[in-house]
């Protein structure tokens, strides 16, 4: 008999992580494979926090660190959501974790209980429902529309409200559809949520990439009620390119962070020690790496939004963030999965499908890769919606 328990058995895996481990598995069977399913940037870390986390290693910082993190890397953190996001927190509000997903399932955990309603919008990324399940909560989706950008509206959020909702989740920038929420969409969700202290959870791990004209705002920075109802998330893995480091962070009101931090004690003890120090580095060291960064996302992003839009049998409409494009898929008569599949096999193109973020009718594809894999693997998706 599998002794499994019933709390995991509704959890679904991670379909994103498949895709991206298929992709790479027929890569290593010699396969030539463009993938535009990928959720890291395709650069390298800079090599000025590669130093900083090698210099701690040779500095014997290799032993347990608090498990709200070091000193000075939450100090940094405080003076970074000061001058970016006009927010105000001490540094024993801010809890580094391992990765910026554990920080969003340390806030679920933190709030949610058995029973609790968690409202969240769709497409969203592909983890918040399932976290919301393990947390012992009920996911309650709320289906967005291309007509408002992908974003929930104050309507929706107040409607699927009920006595039991107890949080909901913003992603902004989104992942997979790249929306960005402006102030005045966040002042009304926030109202709300205010009004019927509703939880918000922001995560907001792709703020440094936002093109156009668009700008990120952070909800708690917007009124000091709204402040003491936000758990924020960021982390280091889009922005610096440190995916794999693991390094993400909380900053709430004191007794959220105080939660989040018991529950680190009892999990992972605390995120990488010398790792922090390179994250250290990254927020002391020179910002200009963004800029180039999300400057040449820029050119990419135009470049793939001109060949989607040429495309007759799919619908897209301009993300202003991140590094994806959400694509209606529809009228191709083809449910996600099975497009996908199709895809991957015949044509060697890896893109995820919408079933993963709740919406069934549409596929991301990212451009976090280099123009020549973009250009070849948009000619044969181009190829395959032909034909099909």
């Amino acid at each position: 008999m599998e002794n499994i328990s019933s709390r995991i058995s509704k959890v679904n895996p991670s379909l994103t992580l498949a895709i991206t481990n298929q992709a790479k598995a027929m890569k290593a069977k010699g396969e030539e494979v463009y993938a535009l399913a990928g959720g890291e940037p395709e650069i390298d870390t800079p090599d000025f926090i590669k130093a900083a986390a090698i210099q701690a290693i040779q500095d014997g910082h290799t032993k347990y660190t608090p498990s709200g993190g070091i000193l000075a890397l939450r100090e940094a953190i405080s003076a970074k959501l000061l001058v970016d996001n006009q927010l105000e927190f001490d540094a024993n509000e801010i809890c580094v974790t391992a990765g910026a997903k554990m920080a969003c399932f340390n806030a679920i955990l933190a709030v949610v209980e058995d029973g609790d309603e968690v409202i969240i919008p769709s497409p969203y990324w592909v983890s918040y429902p399932e976290m919301v399940r393990l947390a012992g909560g009920v996911p309650v989706i709320v289906e967005t529309k291309e007509s408002t950008g992908w974003k929930m509206t104050a309507e929706q959020f107040e409607t699927a409200m009920t006595p039991a909702t107890k949080m909901v989740i913003l992603n902004s920038p989104g992942n997979p559809t790249g929306a960005v929420y402006t102030e005045q969409e966040l002042r009304e969700i926030g109202e709300i949520a205010t009004y019927e202290e509703i939880v918000i959870l922001s995560d907001e791990i792709y703020e440094k990439l936002i093109y156009g004209e668009a700008k990120h705002v952070s909800i708690a920075s917007l009124s000091p009620e709204f402040r003491d109802l936000t758990i924020t998330v960021n982390g280091f893995s889009k922005a610096y390119s440190m995916t794999g480091w693991r390094l993400g962070y909380t900053a709430a009101p004191k007794h959220y962070a105080e939660a989040i931090d018991k529950i680190q004690s009892h999990t992972v003890s605390n995120a990488s020690s010398f790792a922090q120090y390179g994250a250290l580095a990254a927020l002391q060291g020179d910002q200009g790496f963004i800029d180039d960064l999300r400057g040449e996302y820029d050119v990419k992003r135009q470049f793939m939004f001109a060949r989607l839009k040429a495309i007759s049998k799919i619908r897209v409409i301009e993300p202003m963030g991140a590094f994806y494009f959400f694509a209606y898929t529809g009228g191709m008569g083809l449910k996600s999965m099975n497009l996908c599949d199709k895809l991957l096999s015949r044509y060697k193109v890896a893109a995820v499908p919408g079933v993963a973020f709740g919406y069934d009718e549409g596929i991301r594809l990212s451009y976090c890769t280099t123009l020549d894999v973009l250009n070849e693997g948009l000619n044969r998706f181009e190829q395959f919606c032909r034909e099909h």
